[in-house]
């Protein structure tokens, strides 16, 4: 029998402890209503018997004290909510467990901004993770040795796990029990939660807002002239001179600053904007495409897939409901 244990961190989302409890308990019925044996032993874990979340609104009881799991197979870290840098805080009583269990065998998963607690451990360094899109450039800028995917909804490197934004760590959970029993078992699971079993991106929920938190008041300014300009075509020499910069310290201080390239930059501005227009006109692709300054058709589509994960046509129904 496998061993789940999902931890009850202070400031944890309530839903991120209670559904992948959901998850793995109904995957033991699937199993029990079929004559199996149930695989997983699920069990709440924490510093206490009682952790009172969402000021007060919430009592989660757990199962067993941290101090009392000697060893376990599957450790899940829930969302975190509030001030990352206070919940650490509260936390850090859970990274030398999360830690001993990890070097003792376990398989560590993070759910959306849980992954906050997950690279505290320093168990992510140099690897890949994914987090909520929102809270992406405070991820960075905190973790600045983990590799944070963007629009990932699942990263999967060393035993270690983590999950995309918000309800997509559904994926993950659904992920983990195909990993634990078969495709069969996931697939019934997928249809009992109705999760979309195929699902590997965020990217069409991402609103790009720009990565802003730095110091550089060139980049800001290079950042603003891209973001009023987004019509035309802009290049990066044209940016290096406007702002009185060399090519390359221009390409290495916009980087530094915002973790895009300038070209990324200017494609994830030009699409953001194609996004909103798709969502609340009636414009067809060509006319979208010209106002955000691209006139080779083949280079827009490409361009638009490879950010949001959809095509122009599949973005639009999705989420125009003129």
């Amino acid at each position: 029998m496998k061993h789940v244990s999902i931890l009850v961190p202070e400031t944890a989302v309530v839903e991120a402890i209670a559904d992948p409890r959901y998850m793995f308990v109904a995957v033991n019925q699937f199993l029990e209503a079929e004559g199996k044996p149930a695989l997983f032993k699920v069990q709440l874990v924490g510093l206490s018997k009682e952790i009172k979340l969402e000021n007060s609104l919430f009592s989660v009881h757990t199962d067993m004290l941290l101090q009392d799991i000697k060893k376990t197979d599957l450790v899940f870290i829930p969302a975190l909510s509030g001030d990352m840098n206070k919940a650490l805080e509260l936390n850090k009583e859970l990274i030398p467990w999360i830690i001993d269990q990890y070097k003792n065998g376990a398989e560590v998963a993070s759910l959306c901004i849980g992954a906050f607690l997950l690279a505290s451990t320093g168990l992510l360094d140099g690897k890949k993770c994914s987090t909520h899109w929102n809270s992406a450039n405070q991820f960075r800028n905190m973790f600045p040795d983990v590799e944070l995917v963007d629009g990932s909804i699942i990263t999967e490197e060393n035993g270690l796990y983590s999950s995309g934004g918000a309800n997509s760590y559904w994926n993950l959970l659904l992920y983990l029990v195909e990993k634990y029993t078969n495709r069969e078992t996931a697939i019934k699971a997928s249809k009992f939660f109705a999760i979309d079993i195929a699902r590997n991106s965020q990217s069409s929920f991402i609103m790009f807002k720009g990565q802003r938190e730095h110091e550089d008041d060139a980049i800001k300014k290079a950042q603003d002239f891209i973001e009023q300009n987004f019509q035309e075509k802009i290049t990066v020499d044209q940016l290096a001179d406007t702002f009185a910069m060399g090519r390359r310290s221009f390409e290495r201080r916009f980087k530094k600053a915002t973790s895009n390239t300038v070209v990324e930059y200017i494609q994830r501005v030009k699409m953001e904007a194609a996004k909103r227009s798709f969502e609340s006109s009636r414009k067809n692709i060509n006319e979208v495409m010209f106002d955000v300054g691209y006139t080779d058709t083949k280079a827009f589509r490409s361009t638009f897939k490879k950010i949001t994960g959809l095509t122009p046509v599949e973005y639009r129904n999705k989420y125009n409901k003129l």
